[in-house]
């Protein structure tokens, strides 16, 4: 067993019987290879990563690799979940020099933590144009003996490359006018009309894009919006994307078809696209959206949840050590396992062939192996006969090996997880969705938030541990903002907003706006980096633009949209050369801008009459607008958070008070009223 052994990751514990010499990232790493002046071996990655297993298997499981690696390096594995500062910053590095980027990533650097050498995956032996770790690795220790000049001169290119990253985020103009209908255009033309979804192979959910497009169709009343957002929801509910038999969306489709995934399921993915499931159907009304939603939530209870009610990160893709076998069937075991009749009604709607349906990534050929999925949504009357089916071959399922579980608990996937069930709580109408995040954030609140209001970023066997970065913040402050709209419990927006204030005081750039990556006190690589790009799941950045622009309208402390408002102006030029890359921040941006409502609703108690005022508040009050509800119980507690309110007193009857663009109406006292003077 090597250091790893001690560790909480899973990803970590995988490497610790390794004959490689494995250190954690640390500083009795760097003093041992400082004092035995060898240069670092850094490799990165995640315990549901497909590639990260094969390069275990092929070189850090080999005993010859072993004894290669040992001799030349000081070997450190990091867990990206646990450390995505660390990985942000040598992905920058290694995006910089080979120009693309991905996981398990490979640096070599000094024992300064200063690099000269990134890849990603490495075979054992070289093929084709990729260096095997069997060549490279003589290649390096004679380098670091007899070509130290060379090496330093890679460490300084690379230093300053780095530096001019660290730029970025610093313009001062406003976003273009027409920024929205940019990127709504960028992301018409990369559309794809056949199946859905953003360009060719591989394909990805990006809900983002989604949310954006949701909104833009609302405010520009864009049919075309719409049709893109309802035809990538459809498609990728009844391709292979969806696991049909056990619920739950994988992380990517390998081709344009959204036929065959990488089988890997992550909670974030699961968050975003409940959110972009809900608010389709919002859009569109479609039941099947709905359906999705509630599927995803049932998915994530049953297989993500930990028994208090918080929500681990992932479920790999490998099983048996075979990418998908958990999730793939052939013919033949479909009709073991139903009768003829079943068996001939799944295979016909679910595509399944004796020769299999889909081609092997490596040999092109079939593989007798059978993705289900759906060339059309089903009739009522087939959903009622599937089920039960479904459920049969979920039952047979389970007994084969389930792929590794990581059963460590982020803060900023958690709280991605949490803003998901509130707000579609809120708009699916399920209680039971609101409650199921209410219990998380308390729980999360109780784990992972020190004495000094820290966060703490991961959370293994009830230990909280790893301060905190930025997504933890900004995610977690999304999480209770949303919470505050489902409940109106003040708590929540008070522990938003002292979340905001501790997330300004140690991340904020004070200088040219936005908010750092890592805390001031934090460990310092090769510079503190922010981030803007909206990838796998929001940034920090975006995200935090939407939560000061809500923040500002429900405290009225305009320091907050000053914050966000800074944001986009930081960031502007970036936003501007490429902005479907963008989609949140102008999602953010749209929601910030578009004209909207200030609703206070002030009643003496929560009964009948207040909460039809809500649900009108809530259907017709539109995109960028915010609710507040001041009752006899929250009151006090409100006036403290948001003093504005304190001149806004509780009648006989429940009151509404309606202000937009810097002016408030005369208050109204019933449903049809409010409903008019939102209408108009």
């Amino acid at each position: 067993m090597n250091l790893l052994a001690q560790e909480k990751s899973p990803y970590l514990l995988q490497h610790a019987e390794n004959p490689v010499d494995w250190f954690p990232w640390g500083e009795e790493a760097f003093e041992k290879a400082r004092k035995e002046n060898k240069p670092v071996f850094l490799s990165i990655g995640y315990a549901t990563c497909h590639w990260c297993h094969v390069m275990a298997h092929e070189s850090f499981e080999d005993e010859g690799v072993a004894r290669l690696m040992n001799d030349t390096f000081i070997n450190i594995k990091v867990d990206r979940e646990e450390r995505p500062d660390i990985d942000n910053t040598y992905m920058t590095v290694c995006q910089m020099l080979t120009g693309q980027g991905g996981w398990p990533l490979t640096i070599i650097m000094t024992p300064d933590k200063e690099p000269f050498f990134a890849a990603t995956y490495l075979p054992k032996r070289s093929m084709q144009n990729r260096i095997g770790m069997v060549d490279l690795i003589p290649q390096i220790k004679n380098a670091w003996k007899n070509d130290q000049k060379r090496i330093n001169e890679a460490v300084q290119r690379i230093k300053e490359g780095f530096s001019k990253s660290l730029q970025l985020g610093q313009s001062k103009q406003p976003l273009p006018k027409n920024i929205t209908q940019e990127a709504f255009q960028n992301l018409k033309d990369r559309y794809d009309p056949e199946f859905g979804g953003f360009g060719g192979s591989p394909k990805f959910p990006s809900p983002h894009n989604l949310l954006f497009l949701t909104d833009y169709a609302r405010i520009h009343t864009s049919d075309e919006a719409k049709e893109m957002v309802q035809k990538t929801l459809l498609q990728m509910r009844l391709g292979g994307l969806w696991d049909h038999i056990g619920k739950g969306f994988h992380r990517y489709s390998t081709d344009q078809q959204w036929l065959l995934p990488h089988f890997e399921k992550m909670l974030y993915d699961q968050a975003t696209l409940l959110m972009a499931y809900a608010e389709g159907w919002k859009l569109t009304g479609k039941s099947l959206f709905k359906e999705t939603a509630l599927d995803i939530v049932e998915y994530v209870e049953t297989q993500l949840a930990s028994p208090e009610g918080l929500f681990y990160s992932a479920e790999d893709a490998d099983s048996e050590g075979e990418e998908g076998k958990f999730y793939v069937w052939s013919r033949e075991e479909i009709d073991e396992i139903l009768t003829d009749e079943e068996s001939e009604l799944f295979c016909r709607l679910y595509n399944i062939r004796a020769e299999g349906n889909f081609l092997d990534e490596s040999t092109r050929q079939r593989t007798g192996k059978n993705i289900p999925h759906l060339s059309e949504a089903l009739s009522e009357t087939e959903e009622n006969k599937l089920s039960d089916i479904r459920q049969k071959l979920n039952e047979r399922r389970q007994a084969r090996i389930r792929p590794l579980l990581d059963d460590k608990i982020l803060t900023d996937w958690n709280g991605l997880m949490i803003a998901a069930l509130a707000r579609s709580g809120t708009l699916l109408k399920e209680p039971k969705l609101i409650e199921k995040a209410e219990n998380a954030f308390q729980l999360l609140l109780k784990l992972c938030k020190t004495d000094t209001s820290t966060l703490l970023h991961r959370i293994k066997d009830g230990e909280a541990d790893i301060e905190g970065m930025a997504d933890d913040y900004a995610f977690l402050i999304w999480g209770a903002i949303e919470l505050y709209n489902a409940t109106f419990d003040p708590d929540f927006l008070s522990e938003a907003v002292d979340r905001q204030k501790h997330f300004t005081e140690y991340f904020a750039d004070e200088k040219h706006g936005g908010f750092f990556y890592t805390a001031e006190h934090a460990e310092e690589l090769l510079g503190r980096q922010k981030e803007i790009y909206d990838g796998a799941i929001p940034s920090s950045n975006s995200v935090t633009v939407l939560n000061g622009s809500r923040l500002s309208r429900l405290t009225g402390n305009s320091d907050f949209e000053h914050q966000s408002e800074q944001i986009l102006k930081a960031f502007s030029d970036q936003i501007s050369d490429a902005s479907a890359g963008y989609t949140f921040a102008l999602y953010s941006h749209q929601w910030m801008y578009h004209p909207s409502y200030e609703i206070l609703i002030s009643a003496k108690e929560l009964d009948d009459q207040t909460n039809s005022l809500i649900e009108t508040a809530r259907e017709y009050s539109g995109i960028g607008s915010v609710i507040l509800l001041k009752t006899g119980q929250s009151a006090a507690q409100l006036e403290t958070i948001a003093p504005f309110t304190q001149s806004y007193t509780a009648g006989e009857k429940p009151a509404v008070y309606v202000c937009t663009d810097f002016s408030c109406k005369a208050p109204v006292f019933d449903a049809d009223s409010l409903k008019g003077l939102l209408q108009n």
